[in-house]
């Protein structure tokens, strides 16, 4: 997470907090607007507010005064006064209920004048008691929808985004890398294994000095609490401003815990094995060691010997394997399994290891947005930003009409789109721009525009974005009739999930892959850290079934191209080869797969 976007969330919350207190409406907007204002800055803020250069931040298009002084306080000092003075006059609790899906800061706050609601539990008790239904314009749906978000929430857990723990993760690496002594450091867990949400992040460290290691780590900026300071780990409450899209200050509910472990460098392969994980992995391979005389555990692989318990490192016998994942694997006459694969999904049968997908395969992006719509760079700067990744293609694909919101385009704007792009790409070498759209898959299943304006289009990409709440049925035929369409390429984040916030669509999925194999459809993997839309277990029948994939970033922001690591994180856990993924093809087969749908 950048300076910026950590700035946007300090002044949302703001005025989250400014109405649930009843402050006038000019400094509620003045501090959300703030916050679309930072969120739309694609300079990074960061180096200046540092300088304390309130100069140049003013010089910046919706940035006063008063919201370059935040801006310096808070990277300078890592905070904000009056956010602190609102976090002490605010239930944090109630934050929590701002979470819920379809309540909105004036309901919450009419929630909590009028019924003392301070946190989820009190939410849940007036709907059990049915007092909620005594509040001004709420009525059973609502009060139905209300629950229906509670139960939603509470069965996902309180697991960190990947994108949020990826931060996390990276943080503490580049922190201890350029600590005194350090030899090796990584991340492992679940993080590595590129799981959508993650419990604790685990982090392991070499070091010729664990007192600098340890100093480093339990002290760093935004370590709100030390949980343990022991000889081989320690564990911390680490505080970002984000714990799955939530403020994280209170460090005792919302804070991430961070482990560190001290690891000898001679048992490294044997370490990041271990707390790689998975646990189910890890049992097969302990399983897989005794059955060929060998035991195996964090600090290495050993002969085994029956006739003495005691551990073997503390025997001070020699492992066979210790230093190096691929050494471990080659001793238990396995080939090297990626981290996305250990899940005992399959992955101990492996021969061979499969040549899956990488970030540096990927040579297109396929699915993008401009100021045409709700992007918020134009062509040039997504082009160039595409061009410097190494990317042969880029397809612009603004949204359809029919999302209002997202300032979709008409008939008319699209054409005029088509013209703009054909006439850029004569001057702008180095990659192609496509024509495209992002078109909406309306709820009777159509499309958005008619055939003849797709027909023009080099790439379409057909998405759901409403009724997202159907029946599992009526989403099967919705997105069927989609696929079916002679004109689409891409079925864009297939469900509308977003992780923990919305469970999206539950088609059929068996029937869309086979369908997509039939009328020659790529299924997406929307790389956005808060969609992974197919998730990994649909890549994984998708890919057992012959179906095309892209993975795209969707992209709206610079920031955007960014997530593609997680995309191919999650075609990798589903086992997706670079063969299947049509964003690593060369520009001459992606394009005729692109053309033989016109």
């Amino acid at each position: 997470m950048g300076f910026n976007t950590e700035a946007a969330t300090y002044f949302d919350r703001m005025a989250q907090m400014l109405e649930l207190t009843g402050a006038d409406r000019f400094r509620v907007n003045a501090h959300a607007k703030a916050a679309r204002v930072l969120g739309d800055i694609t300079t990074d803020l960061g180096p200046l507010a540092k300088d304390g250069d309130t100069k140049a931040l003013t010089e910046l298009d919706g940035i006063g005064k008063g919201t370059a002084s935040k801006l310096i306080e808070l990277a300078q000092s890592g905070t904000i006064e009056e956010h602190d003075e609102l976090v002490s006059k605010v239930p944090q609790g109630l934050m929590d209920v701002l979470q819920v899906q379809g309540l909105g800061p004036k309901t919450v706050k009419l929630m909590w004048d009028e019924k003392g609601v301070e946190s989820i539990a009190d939410l849940k008790k007036i709907i059990e008691d049915g007092s909620i239904l005594e509040l001004p314009r709420m009525g059973q749906k609502t009060v139905d929808n209300i629950k229906a978000s509670i139960e939603f929430m509470e069965s996902s857990g309180s697991r960190l985004h990947i994108g949020v723990a990826q931060y996390v993760a990276d943080w503490f690496v580049k922190l201890l890398e350029n600590t005194k002594g350090t030899k090796r450091v990584a991340y492992a867990g679940s993080l590595r294994r590129g799981k959508e949400t993650i419990g604790d992040v685990d982090i392991l460290i070499a070091t010729s000095d664990p007192d600098a290691a340890r100093d480093a780590f339990t002290n760093g900026d935004h370590v709100t609490q030390i949980l343990a300071n022991g000889e081989t780990k320690c564990s911390i409450r680490f505080s970002t401003g984000l714990d799955s899209g939530r403020w994280g200050g209170d460090e005792g509910s919302m804070g991430v815990q961070v482990d560190l472990r001290l690891i000898d460098e001679s048992s490294w392969g044997a370490a990041l094995m271990y707390f790689t994980g998975s646990k189910e992995h890890n049992v097969r391979l302990r399983e897989r060691a005794l059955s060929m005389g060998l035991t195996l555990n964090e600090y290495g692989l050993y002969k085994e010997d029956k006739d003495d318990d005691t551990p073997p490192q503390q025997r001070g016998e020699k492992p066979v394997a210790a230093k190096t994942e691929e050494s471990i694997y080659t001793k238990l006459k396995l080939p090297y399994i990626e981290p996305t694969l250990r899940e005992d999904r399959g992955e101990m049968d492996l021969t061979e290891a499969p040549d899956l997908v990488t970030v540096d395969d990927i040579k297109a992006e396929l699915h993008s947005h401009t100021t045409s719509s709700d992007g918020k760079m134009e062509l040039e700067e997504t082009a160039t930003i595409a061009k410097k990744r190494g990317f042969h293609t880029l397809a612009i694909t603004d949204h359809s009409r029919s999302s209002a919101v997202a300032n979709g385009l008409s008939e008319e704007r699209l054409r005029q789109q088509i013209k703009y792009i054909k006439a850029f790409n004569k001057g702008f070498d180095g990659i192609e721009v496509l024509c495209g759209s992002e078109v909406d898959i309306l709820v009777d299943g159509s499309l958005d525009y008619d055939d003849d304006l797709l027909h023009e289009l080099q790439v379409v990409v057909a998405s759901p974005h409403a009724g997202l709440r159907a029946k599992p049925k009526d989403a099967t035929k919705r997105l069927l009739k989609a696929i079916q369409h002679p004109l689409v390429h891409i079925i864009g984040h297939p469900t509308g999930r977003l992780i923990e916030r919305r469970p999206g669509l539950e088609p059929d999925m068996d029937e869309l892959i086979a369908a997509a194999i039939e009328h020659d459809v790529a299924l997406e993997i929307n790389a956005h850290w808060m969609r992974l839309d197919l998730r990994d277990t649909h890549v994984r029948a998708a890919v057992e079934a012959g179906c095309k994939i892209a993975i795209d970033c969707d992209v709206h922001h610079p920031d955007d191209y960014d997530n593609l690591r997680f995309g191919v994180l999650t075609g990798q856990r589903g086992w997706l080869t670079k063969d299947l993924c049509v964003n690593t093809w060369s520009k001459a087969k992606l394009h005729t797969w692109l053309k033989s749908k016109r």
